[in-house]
């Protein structure tokens, strides 16, 4: 009997296959846009598009993984009991960067609303669409998945911030959407990029502490949904996010509680 052969790099065939189907889903959320279909429809192709890493690490399960069962893989990234105390801890740092940049961009705005949302129907709305359009769709394939494979060889650390650069550069389309050229293109790309990868090593202590994939959702979640509530200049808010960020990732690094992010991690 033959037995499937198992992929070698796993992670980088999946990194690759996630590119691969992004693309193309991508392009045609641009051209709906252009074409000037409904807000509703882009909206929802947007969200499948950002399940392309879900998608491809399906498509690959049965290589890397072989005889396992898919479902099965995914039941076993919700089955640790979550802990307040994590959820609490992760949710009061981001309100707390997030009352700090509108501190700053109210300080410093003449606009009239410091607020991108006027209504509880529109705020319910945004919720859930960045819920769908990112957290629930990545997730699983870059966390749930090449996160933890990468933690079979390296620490922690060093895992989230080599997933955490090709999880920023898997946002690279996306870059040339926001209108800045020149100079402020660079600094996107670097605040952007210095953002990402602060936000990936907080994901990955969080979820070290509780083995439970709810965690970098709810993360991940609150960071695209607080981002888009403030009405202020992009690149200002990414600055504003790349530094608060970066600021909690090195003090979560410096105390490593529990070894979560380099040492005898399960």
């Amino acid at each position: 009997m033959n037995r499937e052969k198992k992929l070698k790099k796993p992670v980088a065939s999946f990194i690759l296959l996630t590119n691969i189907i992004f693309l193309p889903l991508f392009f045609l959320v641009g051209a709906a846009h252009m074409l000037g279909f409904p807000t509703w429809v882009v909206d929802v192709m947007f969200c499948i598009t950002a399940w392309s890493s879900t998608i491809a690490f399906a498509v690959l399960f049965k290589k890397i993984y072989p005889g396992q069962s898919f479902i099965q893989f995914v039941k076993e990234k919700f089955k640790h009991k979550l802990k307040f105390s994590v959820i609490f801890t992760a949710i009061t740092i981001q309100a707390l960067i997030f009352l700090l940049i509108l501190f700053i961009v109210s300080n410093n705005s003449e606009v009239d609303s410091i607020f991108t949302v006027s209504s509880w129907g529109m705020l319910i709305y945004f919720f859930f669409k960045n819920l769908l359009s990112g957290p629930l769709g990545e997730e699983l394939g870059w966390r749930g998945f090449a996160q933890i494979e990468l933690q079979k060889k390296h620490s922690p650390l060093k895992a989230s911030i080599i997933i955490g650069f090709w999880w920023g550069i898997w946002h690279l389309p996306i870059w040339f959407t926001t209108g800045l050229a020149g100079i402020d293109f660079i600094k996107y790309i670097l605040f952007f990029m210095i953002a990402i990868m602060s936000t990936k090593i907080v994901m990955t202590a969080f979820y070290n502490l509780n083995q439970n994939l709810i965690i970098p959702i709810i993360i991940h979640q609150f960071f695209n949904f607080f981002i888009g509530l403030i009405n202020g200049n992009l690149l200002d808010l990414i600055m504003y996010n790349a530094i608060f960020y970066l600021v909690i990732a090195v003090v979560i690094i410096i105390i490593n509680p529990k070894k979560v992010l380099y040492g005898n991690v399960r």
